[in-house]
């Protein structure tokens, strides 16, 4: 797997991983969203540089002008559903790709630290020969991911594959490293040491769909 890390070089990125990780500036649920939004853009921009383009000559009112334009055919799919500011995100830059959502949540059948991904709904086009975008802000254990890549299989196979996450952990990088194909692109904002007991990144942000949308039931 082939790992872009953005926090390798400092950017204006920086600013906002700052705050989606600070408590205070965390009870402004809308800046939260906003910024994992702007997270999102700024990683698509960075993946567009993976993609593959082709000529197309334009016409101006003085001219015309020959231009490289991305040639890819896109599927967004993010996993709710924290995922869903970062899909707008990358759907801010990549407008015309079309879009697949499914979800995936811990499950706790002992109502213990023990936890299950469960995989319950999708929504998404053929995946046969596309290029797939999958989006996750928290890349903790990377169980989600995998997951969620094996339900995607009654979808198609596509053509090459790229992960989008906010922050993760060493952990979840291994264990995708070792289930995604070797050709497989992940773009991360910043990558944080370790778990802790229960699964979650730390020092991470805490849970990015209670920050985003509002506390939940436990399952």
């Amino acid at each position: 797997m082939h790992v872009h890390h953005l926090l390798n070089n400092n950017s204006i990125a920086n600013k906002f991983i700052a705050q989606l990780r600070d408590v205070t500036v965390q009870e402004d649920r809308m800046r939260f969203r906003r910024n994992i939004e702007r997270l999102g853009e700024i990683l698509s921009y960075e993946l567009s540089s993976k993609l593959q383009y082709t000529t197309k000559e334009i016409t101006t009112p003085l001219g015309t002008s020959k231009v490289q334009l991305p040639a890819n055919d896109i599927v967004i799919c993010s996993i709710l559903r924290a995922g869903l500011p970062l899909h707008n995100g990358i759907l801010n830059y990549f407008d015309d790709a079309e879009n697949s959502f499914i979800s995936a949540y811990r499950h706790h059948p002992n109502e213990d630290e023990e936890f299950e991904i469960k995989v319950e709904y999708l929504a998404s086009p053929s995946l046969n020969d596309k290029t797939l975008i999958l989006a996750d802000p928290m890349l903790a254990t990377g169980r989600s991911f995998v997951n969620v890549m094996q339900a995607l299989k009654q979808m198609g196979t596509p053509k090459e594959i790229h992960l989008v996450a906010v922050i993760g952990a060493e952990e979840g990088l291994k264990l995708l490293d070792e289930e995604f194909p070797q050709h497989t692109h992940l773009w991360i904002a910043a990558i944080d040491q370790k778990l802790d007991h229960r699964g979650y990144i730390v020092p991470g942000l805490g849970d990015a769909g209670d920050l985003c949308f509002g506390s939940k039931k436990q399952h």
